[in-house]
Order: structure tokens, then C-alpha cells, then sequence
């Protein structure tokens, strides 16, 4: 055991290289240290001396009260900050000891502070200034299950930005445990019962440095059992169906209560109890999103009355134009939907929100899954999951998902094949500096589902109706693409206080097709007229990011600001684009095979190229004028070009334009718990979107501006909730033009207003909820062609989305599990003439499981009670039918 000469001397020695390592920071230098005689010792533990039994009631400074500030360039970076520098723990270790086990968390050359509390059975330590950062990713939850007797569960996770937290948990009383601080870094030391023979003791105080008396000495356990770990389990779930930070907000690993606009998680644990993927599915317990379209691999959404086109899609915050035909989640852990415009963020985009899909990244523990799923409509479905170090000093990291599916439908041979395979690899160069590789090959062959007409499902037919089963296309049609998507990340820590970060990816894709799509119904309410198409497009995206992170202190007002670059290039050549006219077909009496006309003549032709290059620069600044007040502010710039090639008429056209995009948002906290925000945020879009065929070069590029105010809670330590008011104005609207097939015309102002309601967490132990609520009026505002007040399509009034599931926590039953869900989508514009409207819909789902060890038995059924409902309408003349009672069965074992 160390004296107290030697603990100083360790102390003093830490200080230093903190110090030399600012020093050498802000030189720009980086320097090779050599180890301390004393820290290369064999390391012994010492009671803990930095232990603070802390007041948690919040503080609020008022500006007056605020230090003055230099208004010196050199000295705003030369400031340090006035609190304790969040302090990193690398690793969680948990080894065995002859009086039960010891979990240790691992630092480099700093001390932990605890605030200790009990609550029941529970021993809880929150680590204020501390975060999780492990080789595995950030916010990872560490869990060993059972690992004494009578100690039912001990965790290691992150509460929020700045806080980690241990939970040990008893079975029948509080557990006792001891806290000790020794050079690797803090040391829980849990006893089990047999050697638990007195009343828990309280962590001790720094003036009472000595083990109990009453405690028998014993001698340490030999170093091979001291090394020996214990089973160890390794996730992601982030509080389970509660997920306290995020990066899609910010750019920064942010807790979801200071961020000043509303976003939404959808994590694994959800996805994974409702047998989810498909990003549609998963999107269904998002609160105002709406689905607009589905057909085949395509999907479109709305967001808040708004459509989500290809520059409202990330994939791991980077803008990824093919992200929403990514159909299968294998690869995915969670989805995150940011609510309103992030141009200031992500460039350009649609003011309704941005989906960010956040992939599966590799673990530093050997982690292996398998996944095998049958369900109705012979749905067939097989995934692997695999990951884990590649060397002993666990430097080099890999995860590998791969997935197949193959499946029908209700719809007439409507059927789809899919594979995808998902490579990552990421390696820590040296202690500052992570490269991530990662790749992702797809493959499908789909059908086509063709919809039904309006006439005939939503509005009457006097001919009679037509079955949701139906399909007006051909079952010789075909849609097939492969995707190819190759990138990087990286991230190198320049201090303590600063990273840099750079990113990467390349996406490819070739899509071909041949469909027969139905148009219009004759007048005979019975008779539907299609054309036969013939389709190639090959879709290459580049996406390059940089940016700078670091915090800093003006006085005792801290700062984490984020300086970045974009670049992105989409380019969309279409070799050929053919129609043709098709005979047509009876809706009530459909014959197949002969939509084919010899010798038709070609109706329409095109064979064209669409490039745009975008640029943005973007600056952000999240400030914490005290614990209570927070303010972010952010501005972009953004400039793009685009160039329109036409092969067989030779014509060109081409545009560009740019713009600044601000945000501004407002935190105050009264009470940790609370958190009341307001914010302003704007969007820019290039007109006519993404693709840019045919579209006009004098047309005004589109913006969003919306403010909106609310209220996040931590209801508990596990459960937290959402209100959201919003105002959200678009103008300068691109739409479809009635005189010029394929252009489009600027039609005004459209507006959208409502409120939005989500609660997610546990409400008891093995309880869970995630559930909404949307209101959303979104209306023509101003307009040349539509009347004003007409509703925004596929964008329901009100909608509302249940889903909760309960756990059996112990007993002979331990391990069973129910789900039920509840999804409500209320009536919708079909088009925006509102020629209808798509009636509502209530679908119930429900669920069984059973996890036993790391085995795990599920049957998911999906509309419980087979109601006839409307998924989306593409147009006036076509809408599509939901799925109707399916029954889902998986089995997984991980080992």
C-alpha cells in the first residue's frame, strides 16, 4: 500500500504532465513522454481520497454577475476553463477478489471525484466530469449480470455529457461496497454476502483514509486470479429505449436536454422488439412523419407537412443522397430524426427535418450474433452479426453485418430479394489519433407494387371495389439495383480540449428497371391506361467533411465551438428513359401478358446527365453562460452549381447560387431535470431538388425558416420526455408544372404550425414506453395555381404512436416479455388540389419474447387485427394499401 509520501508524489507527478501536456498543446506540438519511475510501478491500491459528498441544487448566475472577459483574440484561446476538464475513463474492468469483485475504471494519470447516494436495493455513484470514451464508441452501457450472489446487476454508463454513473444492484438489500483509487484509476470493491458480514458502509471521506477496523484483513488473492476477468457484457443500448446524447443535433456528442430543437432516437432496443428492418417501419414511431410513397425499394417521407428528399437523408451525419434506400437496418443501430431545417449543419435540404441513420461500429469485446426470421407471405430473413479486436492489444477493431432476405407480399407478385454485406474496421493509431474504414456492397431485385386507383378504394366506385391485393403492373416487371458504398473517418485529439475530424464516403449506384405503370382511369370508372418503361440510372455521390471541435473557456462562460468544411458532388446519368404506350387493363377484371404492343411507338424519351457540386462553411458555437443557461448560435454558408446535359436534343442548362443560413437557439435549465428551450433555424434548397432535370436555372432557390419553442424533461433517471410548438414557413415552393411535363414552377408559400409530444425510457424495472403525439397543420399559404388554405398531402391533422413492452425480471419466468403497440395516422390530403382525403387508420401490433442467457425467441404480429387502412397516395390517381395481419418469428443466439 502506497504511504503518503508516495500518493503525493503520484499526485504531483499527474499535475505535471497535465500541465506540460497544455503547454505542448498550444505550441502545437506533440511531445513523446517517458513514465514515471513511480506510475510504472506494479499498481496497489489506497483508500480513496476524492470523495465529495456534493449539493445538487442548480446555481443560476446572472450575466451581471459574469467575469469580465478579454477581447483578445490570443488570450480567448490562451484562457483555460475555469471548471474541472471533463475527464476521460478508457476502460471498465471487472476482476474477481476473494471477497467478491472489483470494478475498475480506468483513467491516464487523473482522479475521479464521487457523489454516492442509495435508493432501495440500489447502490448509485455518479462521476461528475467524467464520460465514457472507449474503444467501442462513445455512450456505450457496460453491464456484468449477476455477477456475485445476491447482487442481481452492476452497470458503468453515461448519464449525459459530463456525468457517468455506476449502479450496483441488490438483490435483496443494498450491496456493500468499498471505493478505492489506485494508478490505473477508481476502484469499486463489491463484496458478495458470504464476506458481506456487517451493514453496508458509506464510501469514507477524505479525512478517513483507513479500511474499518471491524473488517478482517485479508491477504490479496494471487495474480492470476486477480487478472482472471469476469463475464463482461458488452452493449449499445444507451439506457435502453431512453437515448440521452446525440451528434445529429450538433455535430457534437451533445445531450439530447441541451440542444434547442426537437429530436427523436429510435434505438436498437426498439427496433429490436418490434422486429423492425425496414427503415419505413422504424420511421412509423416517429411523431409527425408521414409516409408520402411506397413502392418497390423507393420511399419517401414527410416531415412535419414537408417532403424529405435526398438532402434531408445522413448517414452518420454525412449527406448521403441513396441513405432512404438503404431498406435493410441490419447495418444500423439507430435512426435519428432531427426535427425542422439543419441547413446550418448539413447544407442543403428541405426545411421539414433530416434523418440520420447511425450505423453499428465495432466493439472491443469478441461480440457474435446470428438472427433467423419467418414470417406470412413467405418472408424469409437471415442476418450475422460479428465483431471484436483482430490483436491482443485490441488497437485494431472490426464488425461485420451481413443480411439476407427474400420475401413476398399481399400485393400479387409483388416480391423482393435482398442482400447486403457491411464491413468495418477501425484502428487506433497511437493514443490520439482512431481511423475508421468502412464499406457496404447491396443488392436487390424487387417487383413492383403499382397501387390502386382513388376510384374504386378511397372514393366510391360504382363498379364495386378493388381488392387491396391488387397489382396493375406486370409479373414480368423488374426493378434491380446494386449500391456500393466505400468511406472513412477520422479523428485525431490535438489536446485535451480539441480534435480535429475528417470523414469520407463514396456511394454508387446502378438502377435499372422495367415496369408497366398504370396512369389514369377511363371514364368507364374500370378501365386503367398504362405505358411500359425502361429505365437506367447510375447515381455517384461524394461526400467530404472537416471540421475542428474544441472547448474553451471567456472568463467563467465555457465554449465548444465547431469550425467544418462540406463538399458534396451528385451526379445523375440516365443513359435512357423510354415509355411507350401499354394496353390497358381491367381493374375489376385483370388479365396479365399482354401489355406489351408490338411496334408501339415511343411517347416519350430522354437520355440525360445532372451534376451539382455544393460547398458550405459552417461555424457553431454552444455556450454555457452558467449551469442553468445555455445558448448555441451557428451560421452557414453554402454555395452550389449545377449543370443539366439533354444527349438526344444537345441542350444544356445549368444554375448556381448561394446563401447564408443562421441558427440560433436558447437552454435555461431551473432544475437539472428541466429543460425550456426556444430557437430559430432557416434552410436553403437548390430549386427543383436534388436531381435538376429540366428544371428552370432562373428559379429562386427555396428556404425554411421556423422557430420553435419547448420543454424537455428527465421525468427520471430512465425516462425522459418532449414538448415541441414549432411555426415552420417554406417558400419559394417548387412544384410539378400542369403545362410542361418535367418542369416545375415556383407556386408560393406553404406553412406549417403544430405541437409535438414523444416520451421514451423505463417506467419501471423491465416496464418500457415509447410513445407520441403529433398536431400539424400544414397548409398552401400562398400560391399561382393551388387555392391557398389547401392541406400540405400525406401530412396528417393528428397522429399517434404507442409502443410499450414489459420483462419478467426474476423468478422461474425471468426472461419472458410481451409488446403492444398502438398506430394511429388521422385523415390526410391525397394530393393538393385536395381532391380527397386518405381516411385514418388505428394498427395494433403486439409481441412475445423470450430472452434466456444470450438466447433469445421472439413472435411479432403486425396489424393484430387486420384493419383495412391506407398507407400513402402518390397522386390523384393512385393510392397504396397497408399491410394486413402478418406474424413474424425470430430466433437469435448471440455467443
Amino acid at each position: 500500500m502506497l504511504n503518503l509520501w508516495q500518493r503525493r508524489c503520484v499526485a504531483a507527478c499527474r499535475q505535471t504532465s497535465l500541465f506540460l501536456t497544455s503547454v505542448f498543446c498550444v505550441l502545437g506540438m506533440e511531445a513523446v513522454w517517458a513514465k514515471s519511475p513511480i506510475l510504472a510501478k506494479k499498481e496497489t491500491k489506497t483508500t480513496l481520497a476524492s470523495i465529495q459528498i456534493q449539493d445538487e441544487k442548480p446555481s443560476i448566475r446572472w450575466v451581471r454577475d459574469l467575469e469580465k472577459v478579454s477581447t483578445r483574440v490570443a488570450d480567448l484561446f490562451a484562457q483555460q476553463p475555469t471548471t474541472t476538464p471533463v475527464i476521460s475513463i478508457t476502460g471498465v474492468k471487472a476482476n474477481p477478489t476473494d471477497k467478491g469483485v472489483e470494478v475498475i475504471l480506468e483513467t491516464i494519470g487523473q482522479q475521479l471525484q464521487v457523489t454516492n447516494r442509495s435508493t432501495g436495493n440500489n447502490f448509485i455513484a455518479d462521476i461528475p466530469n467524467a464520460q465514457l470514451r472507449l474503444p467501442n464508441g462513445n455512450g456505450f452501457t457496460f453491464r456484468s449480470e449477476k455477477p456475485l450472489a445476491e447482487i442481481t446487476e452492476i452497470t458503468v454508463t453515461n448519464v449525459d455529457a459530463n456525468t457517468v454513473r455506476v449502479t450496483v444492484v441488490g438483490e435483496k438489500a443494498l450491496p456493500t461496497v468499498e471505493l478505492f483509487d489506485d494508478n490505473a484509476g477508481l476502484v469499486f470493491g463489491i463484496n458478495s454476502a458470504a464476506t458481506a458480514t456487517q451493514p453496508p458502509q458509506q464510501p469514507q471521506t477524505p479525512q478517513a483514509q483507513e479500511k474499518p477496523t471491524t473488517e478482517t484483513p485479508q491477504e490479496e488473492p494471487p495474480l492470476s486470479q486477480q487478472d482472471e476477468p469476469i463475464e463482461l457484457v458488452v452493449t449499445g443500448e444507451q439506457d435502453g429505449y431512453r437515448v440521452p446524447n446525440t451528434s445529429t443535433g450538433t455535430r457534437t456528442d451533445t445531450p439530447l436536454r441541451d440542444i434547442p430543437q426537437s429530436i427523436q432516437v429510435v434505438p436498437q432496443e426498439v427496433l429490436r422488439d418490434q422486429q423492425v428492418t425496414r427503415i419505413e417501419d422504424a420511421l412509423r414511431n416517429v411523431p409527425g412523419v408521414n409516409q408520402n410513397f411506397n413502392f418497390g425499394p423507393l420511399t419517401s417521407y414527410t416531415i412535419r407537412g414537408f417532403e424529405a428528399t435526398a438532402t434531408n437523408l445522413l448517414r452518420d451525419g454525412l449527406l448521403d443522397f441513396l441513405a432512404g434506400e438503404t431498406s435493410e437496418l441490419s447495418s444500423i443501430d439507430r435512426v435519428e430524426v432531427l426535427k425542422g431545417p439543419a441547413s446550418v449543419l448539413f447544407g442543403l435540404g428541405n426545411p421539414g427535418g433530416s434523418i440520420n441513420l447511425v450505423s453499428k461500429r465495432p466493439l472491443s469485446e469478441p461480440f457474435y450474433a446470428i438472427d433467423a426470421t419467418v414470417g406470412t407471405y413467405s418472408y424469409y430473413r437471415g442476418a450475422i452479426d460479428l465483431s471484436g479486436p483482430l490483436n491482443d492489444s485490441k488497437t485494431v477493431l472490426y464488425r461485420l453485418n451481413t443480411a439476407y432476405r427474400n420475401s413476398g407480399s399481399f400485393v400479387d407478385f409483388y416480391n423482393g430479394e435482398h442482400f447486403n454485406i457491411s464491413p468495418v474496421v477501425s484502428v487506433a493509431i497511437g493514443e490520439r489519433t482512431n481511423l475508421t474504414l468502412e464499406g457496404e456492397y447491396i443488392y436487390t431485385r424487387d417487383s413492383y407494387a403499382s397501387g390502386v386507383p382513388v376510384i374504386g378504394s378511397v372514393l366510391s366506385n360504382p363498379n364495386g371495389e378493388v381488392s387491396r391485393n391488387r397489382n396493375f403492373g406486370e409479373p414480368s416487371d423488374v426493378i434491380e439495383q446494386k449500391t456500393i458504398r466505400l468511406g472513412y473517418q477520422l479523428e485525431h485529439k490535438l489536446s485535451d480540449n480539441w480534435s480535429l475530424r475528417n470523414a469520407f464516403r463514396f456511394t454508387y449506384r446502378d438502377y435499372t428497371d422495367l415496369l408497366t405503370l398504370p396512369g389514369r382511369l377511363d371514364a368507364d370508372n374500370r378501365t386503367f391506361n398504362r405505358v411500359d418503361r425502361e429505365y437506367e440510372l447510375e447515381n455517384t455521390n461524394y461526400a467530404l467533411t472537416a471540421n475542428v471541435v474544441g472547448k474553451f473557456s471567456t472568463g467563467s462562460i465555457q465554449h465548444q465551438l465547431l469550425f467544418g468544411v462540406d463538399f458534396n458532388s451528385l451526379e445523375n446519368l440516365s443513359p435512357i428513359y423510354a415509355e411507350r404506350e401499354a394496353n390497358p387493363i381491367d381493374i375489376f377484371n385483370p388479365v396479365y401478358g399482354q401489355a406489351k404492343i408490338p411496334g408501339a411507338a415511343v411517347t416519350f424519351e430522354s437520355s440525360d446527365r445532372a451534376l451539382t457540386n455544393s460547398l458550405g462553411i459552417y461555424l457553431q458555437d454552444q455556450v454555457t453562460l452558467t449551469d442553468g443557461l445555455k445558448l448555441l448560435l451557428g451560421v452557414r454558408f453554402d454555395t452550389f452549381d449545377r449543370k443539366y446535359e439533354e444527349f438526344i436534343t444537345n441542350t444544356e442548362s445549368s444554375g448556381s447560387d448561394s446563401a447564408f443560413s443562421p441558427r440560433f437557439g436558447i437552454v435555461y435549465q431551473p432544475i437539472p431535470a428541466i429543460s425550456l428551450y426556444a430557437s430559430y433555424t432557416s434552410s436553403f434548397t437548390p430549386p427543383g431538388g436534388t436531381f435538376f432535370f429540366g428544371v428552370d436555372s432562373t428559379l429562386e432557390s427555396e428556404r425554411g425558416n421556423q422557430y420553435e419553442v419547448g420543454v424537455k424533461a428527465d421525468l427520471n433517471d430512465r425516462l425522459s420526455a418532449t414538448l415541441a410548438l414549432f411555426d415552420l414557413t417554406r417558400t419559394n415552393v417548387s412544384t410539378a408544372d400542369p403545362n410542361r411535363q418535367g418542369f416545375q414552377i415556383q407556386v408560393g408559400e406553404q406553412n406549417s404550425q403544430g405541437i409535438e409530444l414523444n416520451i421514451a425510457g423505463e417506467i419501471l424495472p423491465g416496464w418500457n414506453i415509447y410513445a407520441g403525439y403529433a398536431y400539424i397543420d400544414a397548409r398552401i399559404t400562398e400560391d399561382n395555381t393551388f387555392t391557398p388554405g389547401n392541406r400540405l398531402p400525406n401530412t396528417a391533422d393528428h397522429s399517434f404512436n404507442l409502443w410499450t413492452s414489459y420483462e419478467i425480471q426474476q423468478g422461474n419466468l425471468q426472461g419472458l416479455g410481451a409488446g403492444f403497440g398502438l398506430f394511429f395516422v388521422g385523415d390526410r390530403a391525397g394530393d393538393l388540389d385536395n381532391n380527397y382525403d386518405v381516411p385514418s387508420y388505428v394498427r395494433t401490433d403486439a409481441a412475445i419474447f423470450y430472452n434466456r442467457d444470450r438466447f433469445r425467441v421472439a413472435l411479432n404480429f403486425k396489424n393484430l387485427f387486420d384493419v383495412d387502412y391506407f398507407e400513402s397516395a402518390l397522386n390523384s390517381n393512385r393510392v397504396y394499401y397497408g399491410q394486413p395481419f402478418t406474424v413474424q418469428g425470430t430466433v437469435s443466439w448471440q455467443f
